[in-house]
């Protein structure tokens, strides 16, 4: 099993999750964030006083699937995430040595 992270700009992220639900991608848990990818406009540009640094409001959505749907997941979400910048977002993906339900 993996764990797929990926931080993207807030206002693609509906099409990154309708995108993979449709392809059977349920276990998906999305957070807001402050990042520091590039704004893709003055209204996204925010300062954080705590930090000293300009940041925006970004996604951070993590994905739990199976090794063998890895490679879909990922062509998805890159591709839903898109904005056509070169710093539009990151996909990470981990390795899950252990899983437990709560019951």
């Amino acid at each position: 099993m993996k764990q797929i992270k990926a931080f993207v700009h807030r206002n693609r992220i509906a099409d990154v999750i309708r995108a993979l639900k449709s392809k059977g991608y349920n276990s998906l848990s999305i957070v807001d964030v402050k990042g520091m990818l590039d704004a893709l406009d003055e209204k996204e540009r925010d300062y954080s006083i705590e930090l000293g640094v300009e940041t925006i409001t970004e996604v951070k959505m993590e994905l739990i699937c199976e090794d063998h749907c890895i490679e879909e997941a990922v062509k998805i979400i890159r591709e839903k995430a898109r904005t056509g910048q070169s710093n539009a977002g990151w996909v990470y993906v981990f390795e899950v040595l252990e899983a437990y339900p709560i019951e």
